[in-house]
């Protein structure tokens, strides 16, 4: 999973840190593991800290903490973790509850994951999130929710925009509210949560789920009717899914999700002229490619 760069502040260069250069994040750390450790790593390359200051003040070694912001080696312990987030000033809560989803993922015991946080009393104390961000989430939280639910199932889906909302909290004052617009800055961080649990075909993502839950197939009264409708939605789903990123988001929102051109501009954080330009653009390839017009003409999203 990969989330959305913070914005680019030219007027103000980044720190200079003596020694080695941080490496990359590991190409095998997983996607629930990545999901808690890029804002990590990008709060600490924003913070001007160097690892030998924050071994100093964890009393961790170096090479544990450049092991951590790698994700190399094995799954950190909530001791190593918490006290890293402290000295950056990152929220506890939710960075815990990112922890555990990943440790399930990473094949940890419940019995590891209690024994990891067992001695540090903030993580059984949920934190309250800022009142801002409260009021975002309690705004756009079920939309968020009726977008996931074309490309996941309920447990997925309710994971995904978890997680979303836990990750805005992290990144909420240093890179969403700095953002050139905090809607569109929570959107991307909703796409990348919602891409990274959902199936793939061919770098694509997988809307055959969509398909089958179409209220034109569920009308349908017989046998053929019904595999003829779900061979029409499965092409249909198929081409949809060849569209860019931004023209695909549009068509969900708008033909699959039913939300008007200006809540689909407000939810993106979009000018309304680009949604509907967009719009525009999906009918027309969806157009061509169902019913071209000749079969040597080729055709682009």
């Amino acid at each position: 999973m990969t989330l959305p760069e913070p914005p680019a502040q030219p007027a103000r260069p980044a720190p200079q840190r003596p020694g080695r250069k941080l490496g990359p994040i590991a190409e095998n750390v997983g996607s629930a593991h990545r999901v808690w450790l890029e804002p990590v790593r990008t709060i600490y390359l924003s913070s001007g800290l160097t690892l030998n200051e924050l071994s100093e003040r964890t009393r961790f070694a170096k090479s544990k903490l450049s092991e951590l912001l790698r994700g190399v080696g094995l799954y950190p312990r909530w001791e190593i973790v918490h006290s890293l987030a402290t000295e950056l000033k990152m929220p506890n809560w939710p960075l815990y509850q990112l922890w555990r989803r990943a440790a399930r993922e990473a094949h940890k015991t419940r019995g590891w994951v209690e024994g990891c946080s067992e001695k540090i009393t903030l993580t059984r104390t949920p934190e309250a999130p800022p009142m801002d961000h409260c009021a975002f989430r309690q705004t756009v939280e079920e939309d968020y929710r009726r977008y996931a639910q074309v490309f996941l199932a309920d447990d997925q889906r309710d994971a995904a925009v978890s997680d979303t909302f836990d990750i805005l909290w992290l990144r909420w004052k240093n890179d969403a509210l700095t953002s050139p617009d905090t809607r569109r800055f929570a959107w991307q961080v909703l796409r990348a949560a919602v891409m990274a649990k959902s199936p793939h075909l061919d770098g694509r993502p997988d809307l055959a789920r969509a398909a089958f839950d179409t209220v034109a197939l569920q009308s349908q009264t017989t046998v053929t009717d019904h595999m003829n409708q779900l061979t029409e939605s499965l092409e249909v789903f198929k081409a949809m899914s060849r569209l860019p990123d931004h023209r695909l988001d549009v068509m969900v929102l708008r033909r699959l999700c039913g939300f008007t051109l200006e809540e689909a501009s407000a939810l993106l954080g979009a000018p309304l002229v680009a949604v509907q330009s967009d719009e525009r653009h999906a009918v027309r390839f969806l157009e061509s490619v169902l019913c071209p017009p000749s079969e040597t003409e080729g055709n682009t999203p």
